[in-house]
C-alpha cells in the first residue's frame, strides 16, 4: 500500500533540496518529521509539508495506521529555469537561472510487501 505526494515547481534548486531529502529516506515518518523541523535548512520546511501531505493522503485513502509508515522513497527532480539577466561592467549582462524543483515522497507501511 503506497501513498504518495508531489510538490511541484517549487522555488528552490534541486541540488539544496536533495541534500535534505537525503536525511529522511527510509525512516519512520515521525522520525523523519522530528529531523525536519530540526534542521535549520529552508528546503527542510518544504519536504516537511509534502510529507505531511503525504500522511494525509494515506490516512484519507486507506485505513493505515500512521505509525507504520515510513518514506519508501523520496525523489527531488529539477523543474523548469527561469532565465534573468544582471547587469554588470562595460555593458555586459551576467546569465541568473532561477531554478525549480519538483518533490515527490513515497510511503509505505512497514511490514507489507
Amino acid at each position: 500500500m503506497e501513498t504518495k505526494a508531489i510538490s511541484r515547481y517549487v522555488q528552490i534548486t534541486p541540488q539544496k533540496c536533495r541534500l535534505v531529502a537525503d536525511m529522511v529516506r527510509g525512516r519512520g515518518v515521525e522520525d523523519a518529521l522530528a529531523v525536519l523541523d530540526f534542521t535549520t535548512k529552508k528546503a527542510a520546511g518544504i519536504v516537511a509539508k509534502t510529507l505531511r501531505s503525504a500522511v494525509a493522503n494515506a490516512e484519507s485513502a486507506e485505513n493505515v495506521d500512521v505509525d507504520s509508515l515510513y518514506v519508501k522513497t523520496i525523489m527531488v527532480d529539477p523543474g523548469p529555469v527561469a532565465g534573468r539577466f544582471k547587469p554588470r561592467a562595460q555593458g555586459r549582462a551576467t546569465a541568473i537561472r532561477k531554478r525549480t524543483s519538483h518533490i515527490t515522497v513515497v510511503l509505505d507501511a512497514r511490514g507489507t510487501n
